[in-house]
């Protein structure tokens, strides 16, 4: 799985005009289901998300974890996250997960996200949202699951 992760000072998601997700302090996370990603992939993911050590500690280093600050996520289904830009100017998807598995998974990421104590806002998985974000730094990192053990 890959995550867009922005640490934000507040951010919201909304689908044909209604907001359906809002946080205040914490994480935007745009996230996109590869394929051969498996529950372990969301675990893993989600725990690296939230022991990321991006938000500042009394001395101004990123030296805290969303788990430390008490900070929300805000989870967003992003497939173009898998674009392929290696060739041509028209990206490819086709390395993402089928949608079916991608909903299942981006679920199961916001699930876990959830089990570790973060309180947990999502987008709506396939739709076209509108999002929102008052990035904070600006902080923005990548990561993907299969980076590391």
């Amino acid at each position: 799985m890959r995550a867009l992760v922005q640490r934000v000072a507040e951010a919201s998601v909304a689908v044909e005009g209604q907001q359906i997700g809002q946080i205040g302090p914490g994480l935007l996370v745009l996230v996109c289901a590869m394929q051969g990603d498996d529950d372990s992939a969301a675990d893993k993911l989600a725990a690296r998300v939230a022991r990321l050590r991006i938000f500042r500690d009394d001395q101004g280093r990123m030296n805290r974890a969303l788990l430390d600050t008490g900070g929300a996520a805000l989870v967003v289904s992003q497939f173009t996250l898998a674009a392929d830009t290696r060739t041509g100017n028209r990206p490819g998807f086709s390395s993402a997960a089928a949608p079916e598995d991608g909903r299942r998974l981006y679920e199961a990421f916001a699930q876990a996200l959830r089990q570790l104590g973060i309180a947990t806002e999502t987008g709506q998985f396939g739709a076209d949202m509108q999002v929102r974000l008052l990035n904070d730094g600006p902080v923005t990192i990548w990561l993907d699951s299969t980076d590391r053990a």
